[in-house]
């Protein structure tokens, strides 16, 4: 990858978002954060000084429209441009752990519109930008739940599986402009989100609820935030110039093995 790329991250504030912020920002990039936690996206950007690019913050909730065109729009009023864009953004609440007859409308529509819409909305306003710009790269964070999935989770599967499909149709509609479009497929990572399913799944010991996930991994436990951020790295350079409208698992083998197996 070319020192000194534009990059936009949403949900950039926490978890797989924040270290593939910090790895953009590490490797001479300048990362713009967009995520509603103000708090957290703050402390981020101050520690974008201590590296070799930048970072700054975009207070957004990339599932309104408004918001999602502002933060394109502020990332390339700050930066001059747009290059790479990594649709993170991503929900799984507590009350969305239903079958379908029991789910609540509005948990399924908050789901989709962060996990899918914001993704449309973001690319809606990125690849003008990249066009502009002679080309780009979106990776979009989709889940290993989007290729097989576990019971209680009708929302969270369906939005990964869209996820995937918007995906290759995007990669068709813009390779003639250079643009690539990329999906990553983790298993259990640990970030905020997974530890507050894992609090909720067994409150007396989070922690064991995380080693007993991990260990339905071939590799024996559950991945780190960093470990994803460097593949993301990987798709978004130059080193991936031929790969578009393919999904990576990045999920210490837990595909290859199958949801079925023991």
């Amino acid at each position: 990858m070319r020192s000194g790329k534009s990059v936009l991250v949403s949900g950039g504030a926490h978890g797989i978002g924040r270290a593939a912020a910090i790895a953009f920002a590490r490797d001479g990039h300048r990362v713009a954060v967009a995520d509603v936690d103000e708090h957290a996206g703050t402390a981020l950007s101050e520690h974008g000084r201590s590296l070799a690019g930048e970072i700054i913050f975009v207070r957004a909730d990339v599932s309104r429209a408004d918001q999602a065109s502002d933060a394109v729009h502020k990332t390339v009023a700050a930066f001059g441009g747009l290059d790479i864009l990594f649709n993170n953004a991503g929900i799984q609440p507590a009350d969305s752990y239903r079958t379908v007859e029991h789910l609540d409308e509005a948990v399924w529509d908050r789901i989709m519109d962060v996990n899918v819409k914001s993704c449309f909305l973001l690319c809606k306003h990125a690849v003008p930008e990249m066009i502009k710009r002679g080309g780009g790269v979106i990776i979009n964070n989709a889940s290993a739940q989007g290729l097989q999935s576990q019971k209680l989770v009708p929302a969270y599967a369906a939005s990964k599986g869209a996820v995937l499909s918007l995906t290759r149709n995007l990669a068709l509609d813009y390779a003639e402009h250079n643009i690539r479009v990329v999906a990553i497929c983790p298993g259990s990572v640990d970030t905020p989100m997974l530890r507050a399913t894992a609090a909720m799944a067994l409150p007396q010991n989070p922690d064991q609820a995380l080693a007993e996930w991990g260990r339905k991994h071939p590799l024996g436990r559950i991945g780190r935030p960093e470990e994803i951020a460097e593949v993301v790295l990987f798709l978004a350079s130059e080193r991936a110039s031929f790969i578009t409208g393919e999904y990576v698992c990045v999920d210490g083998g837990l595909m290859a093995r199958g949801a079925w197996a023991e």
